[in-house]
Parts: structure tokens; sequence; C-alpha cells
């Protein structure tokens, strides 16, 4: 089975960076799409951003527009989360997701959790003010 392994979070300031990193084992990773999606403590989950398999479309939640970057070395077979200007409302557990591309296409598949096969135990971001 996949697994996904997400590092990188840890206790930060305001306005301040950080990079999350998402191992995901096997050698089909190229063929993944890659999503990032954070859960708040009492809050739903939310989707965070997103790329697809070859890397050339990218896909951001309105609140990180601008901020935030996703990235992926198939080599490495890792994807990475940029985090600019850090805010405390980005803090929350930061999951790592991989959809295989075997199912229907839907416009906004890319910020469904359901699109979603396999999924990393989570990163903790804590930002103070």
């Amino acid at each position: 089975q996949v697994q996904l392994v997400e590092s990188g979070g840890g206790l930060v300031q305001a306005g301040v960076s950080l990079r999350l990193s998402c191992a995901t084992s096997g050698r089909t990773f190229s063929s993944y799409t890659m999503g990032w999606f954070r859960q708040a403590p009492g809050k739903e989950q939310e989707f965070v951003a997103a790329i697809t398999r070859n890397g050339g479309t990218t896909y951001y939640a309105d609140s990180v527009k601008a901020r935030f970057t996703i990235s992926r070395d198939n080599a490495k077979s890792t994807v990475y989360l940029q985090m600019n200007s850090l805010k405390p409302e980005d803090t929350a557990v930061y999951y790592c997701a991989a959809d295989r591309n075997l199912g229907y296409f839907n416009r906004d598949y890319y910020k469904t959790k359901s699109s979603y096969d396999y999924w990393g135990q989570g990163t903790q971001v804590t930002v103070s003010s």
C-alpha cells in the first residue's frame, strides 16, 4: 500500500516561513495528483493546495494564494508546501493526500476530499501572534 509521511511542522511566530514535506512510497508517484488539506481544532477540514501529476497546474485556496506554494520532486517522490507570511489562522494539522487519477473527472476534483486515495498522518503547524 502507498504510504505518505509528512514532516516539517512546528511552532513559529507570525510572519515567518515554513516548508512542509510529504514523502510518498511506491514507484507511481509521478502519476498522482497531490494535495494538501488542513484541519484546525473544532473546524472542518479544508483544502489548501494541489498539484497535477506533471506539475503543470497548481490550485490554491483563496486564503493562501500569494503566500503558499506547492511543488513536487518526482525523482524523490516528494511533494512540498512552502508557507510564507504565516498567520495565526494558519494554525492546523496539515495532511498530505494522493489521488491515483483512476476515477471520473470532475471540475473541482482537486479540492474534494473523496477524490484522494491515500492520506498521511498529518503534521502540526502552530503560528503564534
